[in-house]
């Protein structure tokens, strides 16, 4: 088995060849299409999961169907909520949806102990990468917790590609993306159409005033 898929994960480059081959030989190859579930709140945490190539979202649904984005998981990187549920033996907390058709590999349990307990650069890639995530999912608690949910939702316009003009996107996405209510985003986007700043269509979303969307996205916290 080739182990040419490493080279997505620059970290895992300071192991030594005896350890690659460990690696290469002991991860699992999938390939998932997109729009798939590949784990669910409650599910048994049993592969350390590593994207090669596409994005997997992991997110949060409350009873009330509310949703919110945690994160994604792209070309080089690892799940965080995997990593915390392999080191507690605890179940997932969360859901992983693939987003586009993804190419991973899946470390087993024991073969994920057994590097870390042997391997310090395999450690400081685990540890590195929980560590980044960690500090991206405390920027998303403070922001859903302080900050302003109209200059949060410019922000979001403008990540998705607001200067292209247009963005594929339905207000029910959105406010999954902000871990808001539906209704909220609605009445903040009528808000925006009102000024100018935007114009809303079916599944879709014109952008108008870029500028506008640039200052509201600069407000300061509340």
């Amino acid at each position: 088995m080739t182990d040419n898929w490493l080279d997505r994960f620059p970290l895992l480059a300071a192991l030594p060849a005896t350890e690659r081959q460990r690696l290469a030989v002991s991860a699992q190859a999938l390939q998932v299409p997109a729009g798939v579930t590949i784990f669910r709140p409650g599910d048994a945490c049993e592969n350390y999961f590593m994207v090669v190539e596409g994005s997997v979202r992991v997110q949060k649904v409350a009873e009330n169907g509310r949703e919110i984005v945690l994160y994604r998981v792209e070309s080089g990187e690892t799940c965080v909520l995997t990593t915390s549920c392999l080191l507690a033996s605890e179940r997932y907390p969360a859901e992983g949806v693939t987003e586009t058709e993804v190419s991973a590999r899946a470390l087993p349990l024991s073969s994920f102990h057994a590097l870390l307990s042997s391997s310090e650069p395999f450690r400081r890639f685990v540890f590195g990468s929980f560590g980044a995530r960690m500090a991206e999912l405390m920027t998303l608690v403070e922001a859903v917790a302080f900050g302003r949910m109209d200059s949060r939702l410019a922000q979001r316009l403008l990540a998705l590609g607001g200067s292209a003009g247009c963005i594929q996107i339905t207000h029910q996405q959105l406010a999954a993306e902000l871990g808001s209510a539906r209704e909220v985003v609605s009445r903040l986007l009528k808000e925006f159409e009102h000024r100018g700043w935007i114009a809303l269509e079916r599944g879709q979303i014109m952008v108008r005033d870029i500028a506008a969307l640039t200052r509201s996205a600069s407000q300061p916290a509340l």
